[in-house]
């Protein structure tokens, strides 16, 4: 069967509720029938797989667990059914010595609608990769299938193991049984998996009765749980204030992104959170290096550079930024994050696992322990510097061949930014591995221009540290763009117009 369409990335995603569904229970079948012939390869493992399997709180979970479950009990395998779970718990199944599972499923969609639910994979050694997946989808193609024994469900309410690991953590990194004693922190789970983590702050002695929006919602009524929503982020923020809340957390639908507001609404997420979680590490460890996705900015740049850490700029995507960090420890330079803007944010001494609610537990310890000096989270990145102004553009790219359109023209504005070098209006950034990073004079500020992850279009990043910057530097790039018949440039032009 061919799923190829169905690739998003290192995850399986398509439309899986109401009309034109795509990720239906033949393709679902198909596909875990492959992972679990691909794991017996990957693991060498003779005898019974240990699979976890777990979905997020949207409408169409159940359906894909089922067709998931009927392929694994086909191939014979110990099917640890967890449930409504969050992605960083299932990858947890493989660590916890309690279930020392061989390999896990979640079925999210992340951050999409709630119509759109996906597939995503683990084995010990953590998600799996692009290559990875593309072998599974050639074994669904081919019906490649493993069979076993009798296989084995185990249907137990396995969130509570990973509740116990982080509430573990927090008394470790505290040195308190109930470090959060005296703090009113509102947990923002937008009807996802996180409302769990509610919970655990209780325990820690938290106050969370301001909290919203915890229970299951598939629908996601209220709104898209996801911490780069502007509605979103704006709902968390006001609820924030209005009921005097310290700290405020936001989850996406499966709980491995957040980001935080602070007492007064104010929104820590992208660079800011970067730069958050960057001091609080940096502060217990100098030297480190931070591995970042391309699209950051200067200012943060100078921000780790001035607390002794190494700024690492690399490409979109978690993954690639996952990897960077593990290419390098390898290598033997110490990462302590791996972080992407949107707010995935891998931290070294958790198995470089992307973990919202990880993250968000490290910054309330890190909150509280201020608090106890008399001051807070903002404090720790109060010389910060802001661009004035910042906007993201898409171009849309026509034509079946988008990959390549898209790289023949950055290629051509490399070339030109080249030339204008030459004549020193600009600087192409020597610290970019992705795209094309340019430093301007013009407007005082940057632009990045790149290939989507996913998507026929090229996205376009500018900063800029004057006001009318904006408008400056999108006026030179839609004069370039502008030329190219195959680009829809319109958002572009408006931009260079309006500012």
């Amino acid at each position: 069967m061919d799923i190829s369409a169905l690739k998003s990335g290192t995850d399986l995603r398509g439309v899986a509720s109401g009309e034109g569904i795509t990720l239906s229970d033949e393709a679902v079948y198909a596909a875990v029938t492959a992972f679990a012939a691909w794991l017996v390869e990957k693991t060498g493992k003779t005898g019974m797989l240990k699979v976890a399997l777990g979905h997020d709180s949207r409408i169409s979970g159940e359906r894909i667990c089922s067709a998931a479950e009927s392929a694994l009990k086909a191939a014979g395998c110990e099917i640890y059914a967890a449930g409504l779970c969050s992605t960083p718990s299932m990858y947890m199944m493989t660590r916890f010595p309690e279930t020392d599972c061989d390999g896990s499923i979640i079925v999210t969609a992340s951050h999409h609608p709630a119509n759109r639910n996906g597939l995503k994979f683990f084995t010990k050694s953590g998600g799996i990769d692009s290559a990875d997946l593309d072998k599974i989808i050639a074994y669904a193609g081919e019906g490649k299938a493993v069979t076993g024994k009798e296989p084995r469900v185990l249907r137990k309410e396995y969130m509570k193991l990973y509740k116990e690991f982080l509430a573990k953590r927090a008394r470790e990194l505290s040195g308190k049984e109930t470090p959060l004693a005296g703090m009113k922190i509102c947990i923002d789970a937008g009807g996802g998996a996180g409302g769990f983590f509610a919970s655990v702050l209780d325990e820690l002695g938290a106050d969370t009765s301001s909290s919203q929006f915890l229970e299951p919602d598939g629908t996601f009524s209220n709104h898209i749980p996801n911490p780069e929503n502007p509605a979103a982020m704006s709902s968390l923020s006001e609820r924030v204030k209005a009921t005097g809340s310290d700290l405020g957390v936001i989850f996406d639908a499966d709980v491995d992104r957040a980001a935080i507001a602070s007492s007064d609404g104010d929104e820590i997420n992208r660079n800011r959170l970067i730069a958050l979680v960057s001091a609080v590490l940096l502060g217990e460890r100098k030297g480190g290096t931070i591995v970042t996705d391309s699209v950051t900015s200067d200012g943060l740049k100078e921000f780790i550079t001035a607390r002794g850490g190494v700024h690492r700029r690399f490409k979109r995507g978690y993954r690639n930024v996952i990897n960077e960090a593990l290419r390098l420890e390898n290598a033997g330079v110490d990462v302590p994050l791996a972080i992407e803007t949107s707010g995935h944010a891998a931290l070294k001494e958790n198995f470089f696992l992307d973990d919202g609610a990880y993250l968000s537990l490290r910054l309330i310890i890190a909150a509280a322990k201020l608090a106890e000096e008399g001051k807070s989270l903002t404090d720790l990145i109060a010389d910060l510097k802001q661009p004035k102004e910042s906007r993201e553009i898409r171009l849309g790219i026509s034509g079946k061949d988008f990959l390549i359109t898209a790289k023949e023209v950055l290629r051509q504005l490399e070339s030109v930014v080249g030339e204008l070098e030459k004549n020193r209006m600009c600087v192409l950034a020597k610290d970019s591995f992705e795209g094309v990073r340019v430093n301007m004079d013009l407007g005082d500020g940057f632009f990045l221009a790149r290939c989507s992850v996913h998507d026929p279009v090229i996205v376009i990043n500018i900063e800029s540290n004057e006001a009318g910057g904006v408008k400056k530097i999108a006026g030179f790039l839609s004069a370039f763009f502008g030329s190219y018949s195959a680009l829809e440039c319109s958002d572009l032009k408006y931009v260079a117009e309006n500012g």
